[in-house]
């Protein structure tokens, strides 16, 4: 265990607190979950430079860096599904087809690279991967900060315009999910099945 991987597992407290501060009847609570979010993705950046620049790269860091992404991204779009108490849901109903299409994906890909790890391959993230987190986490700051501007800063209408600019990019965000993680399992379908997809 070194400070890279401890950073990357920093973001399942960073997760915990932020769904709290989602919850709580405290004070700037709604501002402070953002802070705390936008702390949170930065940790992915954070990890891996202090991999790089201290030769601490490990398939342990590739592997736990991947899936706390997912743990961290997901479980903040799960929470924003569920109604406030006195209030509502960050995110609407009909959102919830696209949380679950990005789950699948993440925990899909996840499960490929699991099996890869223990065939003594490490799968390295792909660009359009990256573009894609890249997409999830600016919404989910767009949609935190919305909430923050409403809820603690009483300003409803730049409110309702960010979150209308965070739902757009999640949209996105969701249709790159689906459509990098379908490229990613063509390429590694015999990895992954043991079985050419041609």
């Amino acid at each position: 265990m070194n400070i890279p991987n401890l950073v990357t597992l920093s973001r399942v407290p960073f997760l915990f607190a932020v769904v709290v501060l989602l919850f709580v009847p405290w004070p700037f609570a709604a501002t402070a979950a953002f802070a705390v979010f936008v702390i949170g993705s930065i940790t992915d950046w954070l990890d891996g430079y202090l991999a790089r620049r201290y030769k601490l790269i490990s398939n342990f860091g590739k592997l736990m860096d991947a899936l706390t992404d997912k743990v961290f991204i997901v479980g903040v779009m799960i929470a924003m599904l569920v109604p406030a108490p006195g209030g509502k849901a960050l995110l609407p109903d009909w959102a919830l087809f696209l949380v679950l299409l990005i789950f699948s994906r993440e925990f899909l890909v996840t499960g490929l690279r699991l099996v890869a790890a223990s065939q003594g391959l490490v799968l390295a993230a792909e660009r359009t991967g990256k573009i894609k987190t890249v997409l999830q986490i600016v919404s989910v700051c767009f949609l935190l900060l919305g909430n923050a501007l409403g809820t603690d800063f009483a300003l409803p209408a730049c409110a309702h315009a960010v979150w209308i600019i965070g739902m757009a990019l999640f949209i996105i965000a969701a249709a790159l999910t689906a459509f990098s993680g379908i490229g990613y399992l063509l390429k590694y379908w015999v990895t992954f099945t043991g079985q050419s997809g041609q």
